[in-house]
C-alpha cells in the first residue's frame, strides 16, 4: 500500500480498525497518495484522507459499477492489460441472459429454490459448443426460506477462496477485437451502462461532484505508470451482497490493470487474531485446510469425485493438482493409515449434509438437535447476530464449554442475561450445565497467526499462563488424548477417524504441546525416498502418491529447511521494500499475488516506476524482488502443448495462475452463486425502490421466516414508516470485539463506559433525542437504549427525494454482571439474511425506529417491541419475498398488484415535483409517528406506536461478529 498512488478505504474505517495496517496508508500519503474514504460516517480514518464521500449502507455496487460505467465510456480500462490478462475477449453462452433482460434476474433462476443453474453462464468452447460447469458448483446452493428455513445448502462460493473453479475442458472462443455482442466486454458493458452519475446521486446520495472527484482521482492513479488500491474489511462483507460488492471492486481493478502490480489489487483487512488464518486453515463448516471445500453427501461418494469437482486434470492452472493437495493433508492427518488401497482415508472425512454455520447450528439448539456446544474466543450472546436467539439457542443444551479469560456474557446468560430480566428464561428452569475453562491469552502461548497480506508471523510466549489457564492447542491436544483413551480398543468403524488420527507431538513440562512441531505438520514433509523426513520446502514437491504429506498445501515453504521462517524479524533498513525477510506470506514468501501481471505480455516492466518481476531471457526465468507468481521458466510467448493441462496448461500471458482459464474474471462463468456479474439490489429492509429493475432484493439471499426472525416491511409496503431510520453497526479503537478482552479493563471501560449511537442534529431534531441523553432504537427483533451522540459526522443524505437518516451503532457492549461496564448489544437488533456465497449476515443497513427516553424493564420491553411490530404488520411473509419481478421469468408479481383487477406494474421513478411531494410525506408521517410515541413532552417511551395493542409473538434479536 505504499506504492499507492491512490487508496479507496471503502468499507473499512481502517484507521481505528486496523491502526498498525494504517502506518502504509500513511506512509503512501506522505510519498504524494491520495487517499479517499466512502463511508457513511466521519470517522479517525476520514479525518487523515484527503476526501470523504458519504454513501447510504448497502449501495456500494451502484457506486463502482458507475465507476466501471465511466472508465468504459471515457475510454480509461487499460487496454492492452485487460485484452491480455482478463476474460473481455471470452464469448458467452448464447442462452445467457442478463438482469437487463429480465428485471434484476439472471437467466437459470429457479424461484422455488432461489438458486441459479449456471449452464448458461458458460464460455462458448471452440470445440463442443459450451463449457460444462464444474461439479455441483454449476448450482448455486446456501439459500433458505419458509420451505428450508434453516438454510440447509452449504456456502460453495466460499470453496474456491485462492482460485477459481473449473470451467470444463476445451478452448474457449474469443473476440480479439471486443466487440463480439456476447464478449465478455460488451457484456459489461451493455450491463453497466445505466450506472451513472444521476444513479450514483439518486441511489447512494453521493453528489455529482463527489463522484467526479472520486472517478477521476481513481483513473488518473491507474495506468502504466501509477495504481490504485482498495482496502475494505467487514463493511463490505456483513451484506447479503458481501461479496458481490467485493467482485465489482476487483472488476474494475482489472479493467484499470491494477491487480497483480505494485500499490495495486485490493487488500483485505484481517483482524489481529489469525482472522486470515482462521479461513486458511479453517474454523468454517464448508472448507478444509487450503481452501479445499469439504465433501458433499450424495456428491462426492468417492475421492475421484471430490478433487474432480475442484481441480481436473484438463483444466489450466495449479488447481489440476487438487489430488496432490488432498492427498497430502490427509496422510498428515492420518499418516500409515491413509493409503492408495482405501483412497487415502477419504471416507474418515465427514460430509456435509447442507450449511452448518453458527446460525444454522443456533436454529438446530432451539429445535433440541444440539446436545453440547464449545465455544473458544467467541461470545455469541453478544458477538453473534440475532443475540435473543443465540442466548435462547444456549438455554437449550445440555451442556456447554466456555473457553475464555474472564465470565463473558456467554458463559453467564443464564443467569443475568436480558430474557432473565423480561421473564422469558428462568434461572431455575434452565438445564444446561455451563462449565467455564480459563484460557491462555495471546500473551501467554506461543504460535502462527495470519493476517492481512496473508503474512504467517510467529508470537513468541513472553509469560506462561496463570494456574490453570491452558493454551487452545494443550487444550485440544489433551481433549484429543483424553477421547483416544476412552476408545481404545473399540471396533467401531465410526471410532477408527480418532484412533488412526496422527496426534503424537511432542510436549513440555507442563504438557503443552511444541507449537513449531505443528507448523512442521501443517509445512509437510517427505514421507519416504532419500529425504525421508526431511521438511518440504514449496508445494511444487508434494505428490499425489503418498510419498509426501503437508496440512496446508499453501502453507509448504513456512518451515522450509527445518527453520521457522514466520518467525523471521529482519528489520528493514536491512532489506529492500518488498521485506521478503519479514515472517513469512503464503504461497512460497510470495508478497504481491499474481505478480506476472506486473509485467506486459512480453515479459517487460510496465513502467521502471512500477517494475516488480520481469522475464529475464539472457537467464531464461521471471526475476525480481518478489517471488515470481508464475512458472519461473515460462516464457512470456510460451505456448502449452495441444492437450496439456494443469500448470503445464498455462500459456506465457495467462497470469492468473489459479483461475481454471489463466485469466482476470471481469465476467464469472462460474462460482459466483448469486450472479455472473455484481447486480445491484435494495438491502432487506430498505426503505428505498431499486432504480434499475422490478427486482427489489437479491433473490438469492438466505432466508429464515421465523418468529425470533421477523422483518420490516420494504419500500412502497404498508408499515414501512414504522421503522423508518436506518442503522449500521462499527466497532470503536478502545474496545475489541464482543468486549471480551476490554470492558472487563477498567482503563479501556473508561475510555468508552457507554453504549450509545452517533446520530446528526437533523435526526436529534427529528426525533427529539438530546445530545448525551438517552434514546431507545427498535427494531423488529428487538429494543434497545443508548445515550446519544448527537454529531456532525452523521450527514442525512437525499435519495429520491426522501431524507435517509443513518444511525451508528457501536457493537461492544452486552448486558451482564461480570465486566467493569455492560450496556444494550446493537448485535439484538440485528435480523438473520445471509449472502448465499459465504454465509454472511446483513450488518450494515437495518431498519429501525428511534425515541428519546430509556427502554421500558421486564415483560414491558416486549409489549413495546411487539407494538411496533403490529403497528407495522409484521407476518412471517414480511420482508422474505423473494420475487418481485413481474413477468413470465418468475410467474409472480410484487405484493399488492393484483392482475385481475387490470392493474399493472411498474418500478417508481418519481420525478423532481414528486420527489418533494414524497419527502415531505414522509417526513411528515415520521413526525406524526414521533409524537405518538414520545408525547407532546418527549418522555420516556410508552411501549410502542399509537399505544396499539401486540400482536405475534415473542421477540427477535441478533448481534454480528465485527472480526475485521
Amino acid at each position: 500500500m505504499a506504492n499507492s498512488d491512490c487508496i479507496v478505504i471503502q468499507g473499512s474505517n481502517m484507521a481505528e480498525c486496523h491502526p498498525v495496517g494504517f502506518q502504509w496508508v500513511s506512509e503512501a500519503k506522505a510519498r504524494g497518495a491520495k487517499v479517499i474514504h466512502i463511508d457513511p460516517r466521519f470517522t479517525r480514518t476520514t479525518a487523515v484522507a484527503d476526501k470523504h464521500v458519504p454513501i447510504r449502507a448497502g449501495t456500494d455496487i451502484v457506486l463502482l459499477g458507475a465507476l466501471i460505467n465511466y472508465a468504459i465510456t471515457n475510454e480509461l480500462w487499460f487496454k492492452e492489460y485487460v485484452s491480455a490478462y482478463t476474460n473481455a475477449p471470452m464469448i458467452i453462452n448464447e442462452k445467457f441472459k442478463d438482469t437487463e433482460d429480465l428485471e434484476g434476474l439472471f437467466s437459470g433462476f429457479d424461484s422455488e429454490t432461489g438458486a441459479y443453474d449456471m449452464a448458461t453462464w458458460a464460455y462458448e468452447m471452440e470445440d463442443d459448443g459450451t463449457s460444462q460447469a464444474g461439479g455441483e458448483r454449476g448450482q448455486g446452493d446456501g439459500s433458505a426460506d419458509e420451505g428450508d428455513a434453516e438454510g440447509h445448502g452449504a456456502s460453495s462460493g466460499e470453496s474456491h477462496g485462492s482460485g477459481g473453479p473449473p470451467i470444463g475442458s476445451g478452448r474457449p472462443k474469443r473476440d480479439e477485437t471486443l466487440q463480439h455482442p456476447r464478449s465478455v466486454f460488451q457484456i459489461l458493458k451493455r450491463h453497466y451502462a445505466r450506472y451513472t452519475p444521476q444513479l450514483v446521486e439518486e441511489t447512494c446520495g453521493i453528489s455529482p461532484a463527489d463522484f467526479e472527484y472520486l472517478a477521476k482521482t481513481i483513473t488518473e492513479n491507474s495506468n502504466r505508470d501509477r495504481t490504485t488500491c482498495f482496502a475494505y474489511a467487514v463493511g463490505w462483507t456483513q451484506h447479503s451482497q458481501g461479496a458481490q460488492f467485493i467482485r465489482t471492486a476487483a472488476i474494475l481493478q482489472l479493467l484499470l490493470g491494477n491487480m497483480g502490480r505494485p500499490g495495486g489489487g485490493i487488500m483485505a483487512l484481517r483482524g489481529h487474531a489469525t482472522i486470515q488464518g482462521s479461513t486458511d486453515i479453517p474454523t468454517l463448516f464448508n472448507l478444509l485446510p487450503g481452501y479445499l471445500p469439504m465433501p458433499k453427501v450424495g456428491t462426492h461418494d468417492t475421492f475421484q469425485q471430490w478433487v474432480d469437482a475442484v481441480g481436473t486434470k484438463e483444466q489450466k492452472g495449479f488447481w489440476a493438482d487438487a489430488d496432490v493437495y488432498a492427498v497430502n493433508l490427509l496422510k498428515a492427518w492420518w499418516g500409515d493409515a491413509a493409503t492408495k488401497d482405501n483412497d487415502w482415508a477419504f471416507d474418515y472425512l465427514p460430509r456435509l449434509s447442507g450449511a452448518h454455520g453458527t446460525y444454522q447450528t443456533a436454529m438446530g439448539m432451539l429445535r433440541d438437535e444440539v446436545d453440547g456446544y464449545f465455544l473458544l474466543g467467541q461470545n455469541p450472546a453478544v458477538g453473534s447476530a440475532n443475540g435473543r436467539m443465540q442466548r435462547m439457542a444456549m438455554s437449550h443444551l445440555k451442556w456447554l464449554v466456555v473457553r475464555d479469560f474472564s465470565l463473558i456474557e456467554s458463559a453467564t446468560w443464564w443467569k443475568d442475561g436480558p430474557e432473565i430480566e423480561t421473564g422469558e428464561l428462568v434461572t431455575e428452569d434452565i438445564d444446561t450445565e455451563v462449565f467455564f475453562l480459563p484460557a491462555a491469552n495471546h500473551t501467554e502461548k506461543a504460535g502462527s497467526f495470519t493476517q492481512t497480506q496473508r503474512m504467517v508471523q510467529w508470537r513468541h510466549q513472553a509469560v506462561k499462563p496463570p494456574e490453570d489457564a491452558r493454551s487452545e492447542l494443550q487444550f485440544m491436544f489433551e481433549l484429543g488424548v483424553k477421547i483416544r483413551e476412552k476408545l481404545a480398543g473399540s471396533t467401531d468403524w465410526r471410532d477408527r477417524p480418532l484412533l488412526d488420527l496422527t496426534w503424537d507431538y511432542p510436549v513440555d513440562e507442563e504438557g503443552d504441546p511444541d507449537p513449531v512441531s505443528v507448523l512442521a505438520e501443517i509445512n509437510g514433509r517427505f514421507e519416504s525416498g532419500p529425504d525421508a523426513g526431511k521438511p518440504l520446502s514449496s508445494y511444487t514437491q508434494m505428490k499425489a502418491d503418498g510419498s509426501t504429506s503437508g496440512g496446508c498445501w499453501i502453507y509448504t515453504g513456512v518451515y522450509a529447511d527445518g527453520v521457522n521462517q514466520a518467525a523471521r524479524r529482519v528489520p528493514g533498513k536491512d532489506q529492500d521494500e518488498i521485506a521478503s525477510q519479514w515472517a513469512w506470506a503464503w504461497p512460497a514468501n510470495r508478497r504481491i499475488l499474481y505478480n506476472r501481471a506486473s509485467a506486459d505480455p512480453e515479459g517487460r516492466p510496465w513502467s521502471e516506476r512500477k517494475k516488480l518481476i520481469w522475464w529475464d531471457a539472457e537467464a531464461g526465468k521471471w526475476t525480481g524482488p518478489d517471488v515470481p507468481d508464475f512458472p519461473a521458466d515460462r516464457a512470456p510467448g510460451a505456448q502449452p502443448e495441444p492437450g496439456a493441462g494443469g500448470p503445464a496448461a498455462l500459456a506465457g500471458d495467462d497470469p492468473f495462475i489459479m483461475q481454471a482459464d489463466g485469466k482476470g474474471w471481469l465476467f464469472a462463468p462460474n462460482g459466483m452463486v448469486d450472479g455472473p456479474l455484481p447486480t445491484h439490489y435494495e438491502p432487506p429492509e430498505s426503505h428505498v425502490g431499486n432504480p434499475l429493475y422490478a427486482q427489489q432484493n437479491s433473490p438469492s439471499r438466505v432466508m429464515f421466516a421465523r418468529e425470533d426472525n421477523l422483518y420490516a416491511p420494504g419500500a412502497g409496503e404498508p408499515g414501512g414508516d414504522v421503522y423508518p431510520y436506518v442503522f449500521t453497526t462499527y466497532r470503536l479503537t478502545e474496545h475489541h470485539t464482543a468486549g471480551g478482552m476490554s470492558r472487563t479493563l477498567p482503563y479501556l471501560s473508561e475510555l468508552q463506559p457507554e453504549m450509545f449511537c452517533e446520530i446528526s442534529p437533523e435526526l436529534a431534531e427529528l426525533t427529539g433525542v438530546e445530545p448525551y441523553g438517552w434514546a431507545t432504537i427498535v427494531s423488529p427483533r428487538a429494543a434497545i437504549e443508548v445515550r446519544a451522540l448527537v454529531t456532525e459526522r452523521m450527514k442525512p443524505l437525499k435519495v429520491r427525494g426522501r431524507t435517509v437518516h443513518q444511525i451508528g451503532l457501536p457493537y461492544h457492549w452486552g448486558v451482564g454482571s461480570e465486566a467493569v461496564v455492560s450496556g444494550d448489544s446493537a448485535n439484538d437488533l440485528l435480523g438473520l439474511v445471509l449472502d448465499p456465497n459465504t454465509q454472511i449476515q446483513e450488518a450494515k443497513s437495518n431498519a429501525c425506529a428511534m425515541v428519546p427516553g430509556r427502554r421500558p424493564r421486564g415483560p414491558e420491553l416486549l409489549d413495546m417491541i411487539d407494538k411496533y411490530r403490529s403497528e407495522a404488520g409484521i407476518t412471517l411473509a414480511t420482508g422474505h419475498t423473494r420475487i418481485t419481478v413481474p413477468d413470465e421469468q418468475s410467474g409472480t408479481l410484487p405484493p399488492g398488484v393484483d392482475p385481475s383487477a387490470g392493474e399493472s406494474f411498474h418500478w417508481p421513478s418519481a420525478g423532481a415535483a414528486e420527489a418533494e411531494e414524497e419527502e415531505a410525506a414522509v417526513e411528515h408521517e415520521a413526525q406524526a409517528a414521533q409524537d405518538a410515541r414520545t408525547g407532546a413532552s418527549g418522555a420516556q417511551p410508552d411501549g410502542g406506536p399509537n399505544g396499539k395493542s401486540p400482536h405475534g409473538t415473542g421477540t427477535a434479536g441478533h448481534e454480528t461478529s465485527e472480526e475485521d
